[in-house]
């Protein structure tokens, strides 16, 4: 994350959905294109997204944010992403891409190395502290550089 690019934010176009259910958001960095992402998500993945981004910046303060490739990311200035956000047609997919060092380890495997998934579905409760904690202890590994 480049001072530069945190500064951006680019103006919020209405956003639509693609083919999988995932709201097309332009690339921006701060936390408009965030909230723009989350605006567009449907139904009750809004009131879901807005709840992750809350129990995100109660976790770390100051947390960075960006819209790069349709998704939301979290990281920390200077250490990379820690954290990423992807609705799909039946649920949201919060991407923890250090995954396999938290503890306990999220539940969703990944192809991808050290990525762990926590999947949320309609009518899912979410452990929040569970959330924080994770987020807390991703937010304290190395990031990854997007």
């Amino acid at each position: 994350m480049a001072k530069a690019e945190r500064k951006s934010t680019k103006a919020a176009k209405p956003a639509k959905l693609l083919s999988g259910g995932n709201p097309q958001i332009a690339k921006g960095y701060g936390d408009a294109p965030v909230q723009a992402y989350i605006a567009a998500m449907p139904g009750w993945k809004r009131e879901a997204g807005e709840r992750l981004d809350a129990l995100i910046e109660q976790a770390v303060p100051g947390v960075q944010k960006a819209v790069k490739w349709n998704s939301p990311l979290y990281g920390l200035e200077g250490q990379g992403w820690f954290l990423g956000i992807h609705c799909f047609t039946r649920y949201i997919k919060v991407a923890f891409f250090r995954g396999t060092s938290l503890q306990p380890v999220p539940p969703g495997e990944s192809k991808s190395g050290d990525t762990r998934y926590l999947n949320m579905h309609e009518g899912d409760g979410l452990d929040e502290a569970q959330f924080r904690a994770w987020v807390r202890q991703a937010s304290q590994l190395p990031g990854e550089r997007m």
